[in-house]
């Protein structure tokens, strides 16, 4: 065992092997499932830890142990006592089930515990379809991440090719496994899995920077409107306009008539008419609850594109930096 070989999720299970039964116990109960499957897998495999490496480790993380020795463990019982010491019953034996049966949550879960900045240096010689299909594996708030490292060039056809993936064969799986093999000890799972799509790509580009979707959409536009087009509406509905603090929705309906306004309130839930009639006169939100409940069977594309009218004036308004979206462009705060 070198220290210099180990990865960081061989490091923590040395760590919590070091520390004890009751310290990892608790320490179990604050991961979640997919860390504690991880780590209590390399615990099991390990049946001794070197004085040089247990004490490597624990510098590392800032705990000083002086009298640090050699460790003669039985990795599996210790496991199994520190996660059904959790506190919780069910979550303690679904989480045994699956470290004894090798069961993977997720695929390519090694790829989700390096950092963005790191992936995206090993990914960016690969093949756009090769990235694409990594980053649908991914969490969509580690994939954005990765996406704003990866260069300019390739963001657009990364997320072009993430879009149009649906399930994915244990065959391909395999192929990117070996690819990556070499670099990371990928281990994935070999059952077809759904990754990818539209949803996909709409999660990765809400949480990128603020502006880094504008730039992307930008892109897909040329090559494929129609998805730009899907993606956007996805990212922002007619529903999200409650998340609009009362300035900026009373800026986005000054530009927009009341015929329009009535015609999109056709199909509104009531939390969003009632916050669009908090932000215009009662003289105006009077007439409007009116003509809706005179108003007879209208064609759903006819709301939609009315609904969607409104939300072109939002998003110009958000371009121009007079307004923002909240949940758009990552964490981006007011101040």
């Amino acid at each position: 065992m070198q220290y210099s070989k180990l990865s960081g999720v061989e490091k923590a299970a040395i760590l919590l092997l070091c520390l004890g039964e009751e310290a990892s116990s608790a320490i179990f109960a604050e991961l979640d499932d997919l860390e504690v499957r991880m780590i209590s897998r390399c615990m099991m495999a390990i049946d001794h830890v070197p004085a040089d490496i247990a004490r490597d480790v624990l510098n590392e993380c800032r705990q000083i142990q002086n009298k640090s020795i050699g460790l003669f463990v039985n990795g599996n019982d210790f496991v199994r006592r520190a996660i059904a010491s959790s506190g919780d019953d069910e979550r303690a034996e679904s989480l045994l089930e699956q470290v004894a049966s090798g069961t993977e949550g997720r695929p390519l879960e090694t790829i989700s515990m390096m950092q963005p900045r790191m992936v995206a240096s090993l990914l960016e010689s690969e093949h756009p379809q090769t990235i694409a299909l990594i980053l649908s594996t991914q969490k969509s708030e580690h994939a954005s991440k990765v996406v704003s490292f990866l260069p300019e060039e390739l963001q657009a056809d990364v997320m072009y090719r993430v879009a149009k993936i649906d399930r994915v064969s244990p065959e391909v799986i395999a192929q990117i496994e070996d690819a990556l093999q070499r670099e990371i000890g990928v281990v994935v799972s070999k059952e077809q899995k759904q990754v990818g799509g539209i949803d996909k790509v709409v999660e990765i580009l809400g949480r990128l920077d603020k502006g880094g979707d504008r730039a992307i959409l930008a892109a897909l536009e040329v090559t494929d409107p129609e998805m730009a087009e899907t993606i956007r509406r996805k990212m922002f509905t007619f529903e999200d306009l409650v998340k609009l603090d009362n300035r900026s929705l009373q800026m986005v309906l000054r530009e927009v008539n009341n015929d329009t306004l009535t015609l999109a309130l056709k199909s509104a839930s009531d939390e969003v008419k009632e916050k669009i009639f908090s932000n215009i006169s009662q003289r105006a939100a009077e007439m409007i609850e009116e003509d809706l409940e005179a108003m007879g069977p209208v064609r759903v594309s006819e709301v939609e594109a009315m609904q969607q009218t409104i939300l072109q004036v939002a998003l110009k308004l958000e371009e121009e930096g007079q307004l923002v979206i909240p949940g758009r462009g990552g964490e981006d705060a007011l101040v």
